[in-house]
């Protein structure tokens, strides 16, 4: 599938924190983002979800994404946010109700193309006993959408 998308990533980092561990916890699940430290806060941008796709299939939480990003979808994209100290073990856990006292990863993603439910098909697909039905991609079929396809 080809796409252009922008994910905006950034994650507080507290006092009590170190700034390398709260950007481990953003590598671990964001492999492709491309990190700078901004008073307080670590601020990340990146094109592709690719990787974070094959987290979703890894721990086999694609219905669980989906509702998510559906549930925090508009027009123009889809935002969610993930627990830090989950993300720096490499799982996605994604935050909601109270927030995190350290604060949590928050995720924007703008989808210029395809439409955003096409693309939160592609990154999480419908499942059926937990099998993607009709997948757009494959686990580990990774796309860089800088190949210029």
């Amino acid at each position: 599938m080809i796409y252009s998308i922008d994910v905006r990533i950034e994650a507080p980092v507290n006092d009590t924190e170190v700034t390398d561990r709260v950007a481990d916890a953003v590598r671990n699940v964001f492999s492709d983002a491309e990190l700078v430290h901004e008073d307080g806060h670590l601020v990340a941008e990146a094109h592709t979800l690719d990787a974070f796709s094959d987290v979703l299939h890894e721990q086999e939480i694609l219905d669980t994404a989906r509702r998510v990003f559906l549930r925090n979808s508009t027009d123009d994209g889809f935002s969610f946010s993930l627990k830090k100290q989950a993300a720096f073990e490499g799982v996605v856990n994604f935050a909601v109700g109270e927030p995190d006292e350290l604060g949590e990863i928050d995720v924007d993603v703008r989808v210029r193309e395809p439409d955003v439910e096409a693309f939160i098909d592609y990154v999480a697909p419908e499942t059926d006993d937990g099998r993607p039905v009709d997948p757009v991609r494959e686990y580990g079929d990774r796309f860089d959408p800088g190949d210029g396809y």
